[in-house]
């Protein structure tokens, strides 16, 4: 009898954590369901989308929270980022990014490319500033970093980049995209980044959750 009335209990103290989660966290407030969902890279894992840009104060103050929480994400969970471009100037900083990728060193420079715009004033939007800055922070060769900036392949993930930044409705950064399905962005979490997290560990919990229960059909 014991037994029953303490598995009674935890289900109750669950049930009013759920409702509690639910109440804290509502749709249209503290995040926004997509019209129209968005094709993940991975069916098999919830994804996360992280929309920024080198040029956005905003997302160089993110950036330290986001590594945090991404170093402890399960693996059922796919965390990508998308460069948002709202500019020539934000596009040019995409094709940076992109470079980084084609070249394999993005954990190299990503954090040290927020630090030299945000810190050091240095305008990575110039060529020569740029190759140098790839050839000091990851031993990049100029012809190779020149190479990958201006190749076919970049432009067309810019171009990806664009079109999935209209297709999750981004109209500021940084903004988190759970799954295909709901974006979060900093004004509807308060002004707080960790609240922004917090509202993604729910939609994380919640589409884990659907999968399960859709499994289990």
């Amino acid at each position: 009898m014991r037994r029953f009335k303490l598995l009674l209990g935890i289900a109750a103290a669950l049930t009013a954590c759920v409702c509690q989660a639910e109440a804290a966290f509502q749709e249209g407030v503290h995040y926004q369901r997509l019209p129209v969902p968005v094709d993940t890279a991975d069916a098999s894992r919830v994804e996360v989308v992280e929309v920024f840009s080198y040029a956005c104060i905003h997302c160089y103050t993110f950036e330290p929270y986001i590594e945090a929480w991404r170093a402890k994400l399960d693996d059922d969970v796919a965390f990508r980022q998308v460069p948002a471009v709202f500019s020539p100037q934000w596009r040019e900083f995409a094709r940076i990014f992109y470079a980084a990728v084609q070249l394999g060193v993005l954990e190299q420079v990503h954090g040290s490319i927020f630090e030299a715009l945000h810190e050091r004033g240095q305008n990575l939007l110039d060529r020569s500033i740029a190759t140098r800055f790839f050839a000091t922070t990851a031993e990049v060769d100029g012809r190779d970093f020149e190479a990958a900036l201006t190749s076919f392949s970049v432009e067309g993930q810019v171009q990806r980049a664009v079109a999935a930044g209209k297709a999750y409705g981004i109209t500021g950064t940084p903004s988190l995209v759970v799954n295909g399905k709901f974006r979060i962005d900093t004004r509807m979490a308060g002004g707080s980044y960790s609240a922004m997290l917090e509202v993604a560990d729910f939609l994380i919990a919640a589409e884990r959750a659907l999968a399960s229960e859709e499994a289990d059909q």
